[in-house]
């Protein structure tokens, strides 16, 4: 993923993926109340907030107090309120600051810049530091219980389904193995672990799906995701639209899959028949949108 440095404020930034499609779905009234579920490192909000006339609101959020910090000394803006939540307790936030309907909502999936790169979050296959993975820093289950507590039955259905590596018996077996000497403890000895039993095959880091699926569990990824949708829906006024950008196949089958059960239960119509993807430029300039994909409805 491309960033573009620290701004000066100590943390690597995340280049927002697709902001022009974003916008031009997302903004219907320039004075209206806007979330961005995800804030990030800032880069939607600060888009937004531009785009928005000064009778407009940003409600920006996240669960990532790290990320929050970022956001704030970015954008700085009366217009806008910046908030620690995750997205099943969205209507909780939102109930706080009295805020009933939305003119428009974003989700933009995946992990950060800032996350990946800092070693101590223990994100990365490089990192020497504790098996972390925690989007929330404050929340108790953390991959290192996760690699060295689970039974081996659960480590490779975690992995199957949240990963989808088809060597995903061999892997939790080889854990349940390697740990039965000492703990893992780290992201290198996982990763050197996991590449021990895939092999290297292509570009694609052979820790990868494994990783992924790890870091899904931590952060109980599909079932958040749900019910921040499911909220997000609910809140949108009539006219109002969701818009969800996804990076890998998992997140992508969840985000379709309840736009067609809420387009079935007459509460939205699906903007985007196909998922809307990133333009040629925009991959050439940033390689970690060419996995992207938005999806857009809107409240009837």
């Amino acid at each position: 993923m491309e960033f573009s440095g620290s701004e000066g404020h100590g943390a690597i930034l995340h280049k927002p993926v697709m902001v022009k499609e974003v916008l031009q779905f997302l903004i219907s009234n320039r004075n209206g109340i806007y979330l961005d579920a995800t804030a990030g490192t800032g880069g939607h909000s600060l888009r937004i907030l531009e785009a928005l006339g000064e009778g407009g609101r940003l409600i920006s959020l996240d669960r990532d107090h790290k990320a929050l910090e970022v956001v704030r000394a970015r954008c700085d803006d009366s217009r806008q309120i910046v908030m620690k939540s995750s997205f099943s307790r969205l209507g909780e936030a939102l109930d706080g600051i009295d805020v009933n309907a939305l003119d428009g909502a974003l989700f933009d999936l995946g992990l950060s810049m800032m996350q990946l790169k800092d070693m101590h979050r223990g994100f990365s296959f490089d990192s020497p530091h504790r098996l972390d993975m925690r989007m929330d820093t404050e929340q108790p289950l953390d991959a290192y219980r996760v690699v060295n507590e689970y039974p081996e039955q659960a480590l490779e259905e975690l992995i199957k389904r949240y990963g989808e590596e088809h060597s995903a018996r061999k892997i939790a077996r080889t854990i349940i193995h390697r740990r039965a000497k000492r703990p893992i403890t780290t992201c290198l000895e996982l990763a050197q672990i996991i590449s021990s039993v895939v092999g290297f095959r292509g570009r694609i880091h052979p820790a990868t799906k494994t990783f992924q699926a790890i870091r899904i569990e931590v952060n109980n990824e599909v079932t958040e995701l749900r019910a921040g949708l499911k909220e997000a829906i609910n809140r949108l006024r009539k006219g109002g639209r969701l818009c969800v950008v996804s990076y890998h196949s998992i997140e992508d089958r969840e985000v379709k899959g309840l736009f067609r059960e809420a387009n079935r239960a007459g509460l939205v119509s699906i903007v985007t028949k196909k998922a809307v993807r990133p333009s040629l430029d925009e991959v050439s300039d940033n390689k970690a949108s060419r996995s992207a994909k938005l999806r857009v409805c809107e409240r009837l």
